[in-house]
């Protein structure tokens, strides 16, 4: 029997057709995702679903979703997708993260323009019967310095357009390599630098806990006069109500927004300020754009359900059914320990090594790699995926290679990432037991075995007595409670680890507690998807 599939939002005919050809039996229902007890009702039928943006894939739907296999979101974003009900359900989810890209960068770079000549005012007063010429009194693109808050694919391609214009391009992006840098044309500054001496300010960066509100009051203090802001990245990067305040000093002279904090937007304070520019969400919404990401989503889906190829999986490495069986838990700590490292460092990465020994060495390598690069990129960027990640590693000038050896210990087999930066090089390796579960073996060259929870506490300090009491103690009185607790260390008086398990985030008012110890070195919270 052919696989089926639902298409419930708005995809092209030409998208519809590829699952036709390919032989898939297709339902193409373009409401249906907006109708959600109809959805609920007939979803138990389909071994895939392809999707955009309205209908919700909720784990009420995925409980119905009986025979569900694979989801296509037409687009990066997906907020509309319940990923871990969906990953329980054992349905992988697909999204097209680089369709839009030039889209997006286009939609910013046209909205600079609409801000610097002030266009929707004086289309509206043209329009209105009015000849204000005098009051419309714009600025040159020309000579004057834009500031790119994130240098990733979106924004390099906003660069390189303003450079086109003539613009001097500065960027602030921590891991922006300066290879890559060189090779746009841009000149890397950090944020405070960018700030001061920016005309223009445009956003290119995912909202985390990071760059949420990145431009706030404060920030936006430190711009120079008569800055105009762009923002078609994420709403919540911008604080609108400190924005709308430095619009009304006269400080920041404009702003133009395709994002807000609040979506569907119907009221923001930059609502009605002069020389604000505003529109829905518009910066994926080209024709090309949309055709783009709808052909690959259908050839994606299709793929996975005539020949088990997996591409773009936020869930799933991109392995064959027979590899994942072998491999899943071995991706998985090589997630971990790039997640480790990934959390650790906050300076640019500028070479990975990956040593896969003994029966990690005879699996599938680009996995690995990818697995390893994913977990080290994604604390900065939730959106990467096994197939982004090499592509966004090679866009930061990240320098990756692989070595692989026969059994060389008492483990079958180890994973191990050796990470560089300008100032430093970390370290760290793990195997997977017995039972299938990951372990850390090895960090900084000092021997543990540590089993990884989705929340830990890592500590460096001097091998000294007092160590153990200073953490126990801590922890216990401010009620964090310690599931497992692993040591470590060089030599005798040496430099020495902790790797706590606990139950939950360890609160920063409790790291300062330890560091305030003088005990410590670093107190580092972290977090594994388990």
């Amino acid at each position: 029997m052919a696989p089926k599939v639902l298409v419930s939002d708005k995809l092209s005919e030409t998208a519809v057709q590829i699952f036709r050809d390919r032989g898939i039996d297709v339902d193409f229902e373009p409401t249906l995702g907006k109708d959600k007890e109809k959805l609920l009702e007939v979803i138990g039928q389909y071994d895939g679903l392809a999707i955009r943006s309205a209908t919700k894939v909720t784990a009420e739907v995925l409980e119905k979703a009986t025979n569900l296999k694979v989801i296509g979101r037409a687009g990066i974003g997906v907020d509309n997708v319940d990923i871990p009900a969906a990953s329980q359900k054992g349905a992988i989810v697909m999204n097209t993260p680089f369709g839009n890209s030039i889209t997006t960068a286009e939609h910013a770079i046209a909205m600079m323009m609409a801000v610097a000549r002030q266009i929707p005012e004086a289309d509206a007063s043209t329009q209105a019967g009015k000849w204000e010429k005098s009051r419309f009194m714009g600025v040159e693109l020309t000579a004057k310095t834009l500031g790119v808050i994130g240098c990733g694919n979106i924004g390099s391609i906003a660069a390189e357009r303003a450079r086109g214009l003539k613009m001097k391009v500065i960027a602030f992006d921590p891991f922006l390599s300066q290879e890559r840098a060189d090779k746009l044309g841009v000149e890397k500054v950090e944020l405070d630098e960018l700030l001061t001496r920016s005309d223009f300010i445009t956003l290119h960066v995912p909202l985390t806990d990071k760059t949420r509100g990145i431009l706030n009051a404060e920030s936006l203090a430190k711009t120079k006069k008569g800055v105009r802001i762009i923002n078609c990245a994420r709403g919540g990067l911008v604080d609108e109500a400190a924005l709308a305040e430095a619009l009304k000093s006269g400080h920041v002279a404009g702003a133009a927004f395709d994002v807000f904090e609040v979506e569907p937007a119907t009221d923001s304070p930059l609502f009605g300020l002069p020389n604000v520019v505003c529109t829905p969400h518009l910066g994926a919404s080209t024709t090309e754009a949309q055709e783009n990401v709808a052909l690959q989503v259908a050839e994606q889906i299709s793929d996975y359900l005539l020949t088990g190829a997996v591409t773009n999986a936020l869930n799933m490495p991109s392995v064959t059914a027979e590899e994942a069986k072998v491999m899943g838990p071995w991706i998985k700590l090589a997630e971990h320990l790039g997640a480790f490292i990934g959390q650790m460092t906050e300076e640019p990465i500028k070479e990975i090594n990956v040593t896969l020994d003994g029966v990690a060495s005879k699996m599938n390598v680009k996995a690995l790699d990818c697995a390893v690069l994913a977990g080290l990129l994604k604390p900065q960027n939730a959106e990467i995926n096994m197939v982004s990640a090499p592509i966004v590693a090679k866009d930061r000038g990240i320098k990756s290679s692989t070595t692989t050896q026969d059994k060389s210990g008492v483990f079958d087999g180890y994973i191990k990432i050796v990470v560089k930066t300008a100032n430093r090089e970390r370290s760290i390796a793990g195997t997977v037991f017995s039972d299938g579960k990951p372990r850390f073996i090895q960090i900084k060259g000092i021997t543990i075995d540590a089993e990884i929870g989705a929340h830990m506490l890592y500590t460096t300090n001097r091998d000294e007595p007092g160590i153990i009491g200073a953490l126990g103690a801590t922890l216990g009185q401010m009620g964090v409670n310690i599931a497992n607790f692993t040591l470590g260390r060089q030599t005798q008086g040496g430099d020495a680890i902790a790797l706590l398990y606990v139950d939950a985030e360890v609160p920063a008012d409790v790291r300062k507690a330890l560091k305030d110890t003088g005990m410590f070195q670093n107190v580092s919270a972290l977090q594994f998807a388990i």
